[in-house]
C-alpha cells in the first residue's frame, strides 16, 4: 500500500513538474528532468539528481516536451569492469592476431613466386627434421644396447651369488636417464614433424586463396587508358 502510495505522489509530481515546466521561461527550455529508481524498489522523479542516485540507471525527459530525451545505465561495479575490460583486451587480441596473420600471408605470397618455391622451402625444413629424427632413433637403439648389456651384466652377477657393485649400478641408472631423455626429445622431434605437415598444408592453402584472389583483383581491375 505505501509503494502505490508513494508511486503515485511521484506521478503527480512529475506531472506538476511538467506542467510547470510547460509555463516557464524560455530560458527554461533545456531543462531536464530525472526519473530513477530507489534501493527500496520506489520510483522517483525530479528535476535534480541527488548524489545517491548518480550510480543508478535512469532516464531523462524533456522538461518542454515531456518526451524522454536519453537514457543512462546503472554504474558497473568493480568486477563487472574488470569483466568488461578483459572481455575487451581478449577481443584485442584476437584482432590483432589475425592481422599479424594477414601479414604473415602477404609477407609469404611476395616471398615465394610459385608454390613450387613455397613447398620447397617447407621440405628443407622438413628435411631437418627427419635428420635430427634420424639420429634420435639411432641415439635410442644405442642407448638400449648399452642398457641391455649392464643389465646383463648385473643379472650374471646376481646369479653368481656376487653382489653388483655400487659403480655398475650408478652406470645402470644414468643409462636408463639417458635414455628417458633422448626418448622424450625423440618424440617431441616426431610431435613437430607432423605439425610441419599440417603448417604446410595450410600454408598452401592459404597461398593459393591469397593468389586467386589477387589474380580476381587484377582481372577485375579497370583498364587504364592513354590519353592522346
Amino acid at each position: 500500500m505505501t509503494t502505490i502510495r508513494r508511486t503515485a505522489i511521484s506521478v503527480l509530481v512529475l506531472s506538476a513538474l511538467l506542467g510547470a515546466a510547460a509555463s516557464a521561461a524560455p530560458q527554461e527550455k533545456g531543462k531536464k528532468l530525472y526519473c530513477w529508481t530507489d534501493s527500496s524498489g520506489h520510483k522517483i522523479c525530479g528535476d535534480a539528481l541527488p548524489p545517491e542516485a548518480a550510480a543508478a540507471a535512469r532516464t531523462e525527459i524533456s522538461a518542454n516536451s515531456g518526451m524522454q530525451t536519453g537514457a543512462v545505465a546503472r554504474a558497473m561495479t568493480p568486477e563487472e569492469r574488470a569483466a568488461a575490460a578483459a572481455a575487451a583486451n581478449q577481443a584485442q587480441a584476437l584482432v590483432d592476431a589475425e592481422l599479424a596473420r594477414q601479414r604473415r600471408d602477404l609477407a609469404m605470397v611476395e616471398s615465394y613466386g610459385t608454390e613450387a618455391d613455397l613447398r620447397r622451402a617447407f621440405g628443407e625444413r622438413i628435411g631437418l627434421v627427419d635428420a635430427n629424427i634420424k639420429a634420435s632413433l639411432l641415439g635410442v637403439a644405442n642407448l638400449r644396447l648399452s642398457l641391455a648389456s649392464l643389465l646383463s651384466q648385473a643379472s650374471g652377477l646376481e646369479l653368481a651369488g656376487k653382489p653388483v657393485p655400487q659403480a655398475l649400478l650408478g652406470s645402470i641408472r644414468n643409462q636408463h636417464a639417458q635414455l628417458e631423455k633422448q626418448q622424450s626429445i625423440l618424440a617431441q622431434q616426431q610431435h613437430d614433424r607432423g605439425a610441419l605437415d599440417g603448417e604446410l598444408a595450410d600454408a598452401v592453402a592459404r597461398y593459393q586463396a591469397l593468389k586467386q584472389k589477387q589474380a580476381g583483383d587484377v582481372a577485375t581491375a579497370p583498364a587504364t587508358t592513354s590519353g592522346g
